[in-house]
């Protein structure tokens, strides 16, 4: 059985209002708050989380349960551009992610596979949608 859980971070945020975002929340259920170990950057109207080492580093967001994972994994990993080919920006890894006041659990993230220009760190590891 293929993990449910995926973490978010940008576009696919509750709150971020985007209609990939109105569509997971009608295939999930938001189990709220949680962070990651990585660093976030601002790729373009979109950002990318990278590993580190550093594990004071997190990026923070949400984490949801996925009511059909297969199903939703088809759409969520065309809308990341995973297209079976080794040149995607993206790929969906299992990482730790870190509920408030929970243990950690495994879920699925999409992790940024290139160099990201260091000049667009988001230090505190918050994603906020650029002004229209």
């Amino acid at each position: 059985m293929t993990n449910p859980n995926l973490f978010v971070y940008g576009t696919l945020m509750s709150a971020a209002g985007h209609p990939m975002a109105a569509r997971l929340a009608r295939e999930a259920t938001l189990l709220g708050p949680a962070s990651i170990q990585g660093r976030l950057y601002r790729i373009a109207w979109y950002p990318g989380v990278v590993d580190t080492p550093n594990a004071e580093e997190r990026v923070h967001g949400e984490l949801y349960a996925l009511t059909d994972p297969v199903t939703s994994f088809a759409w969520l990993d065309a809308y990341e551009g995973l297209a079976g080919h080794g040149d995607s920006e993206y790929a969906r890894l299992e990482r730790p992610a870190r509920p408030l006041a929970t243990a950690d659990v495994m879920a699925w993230v999409y992790l940024y596979q290139r160099e990201p220009d260091a000049r667009r760190l988001i230090a505190d590891g918050r994603w906020t949608a650029p002004a229209k």
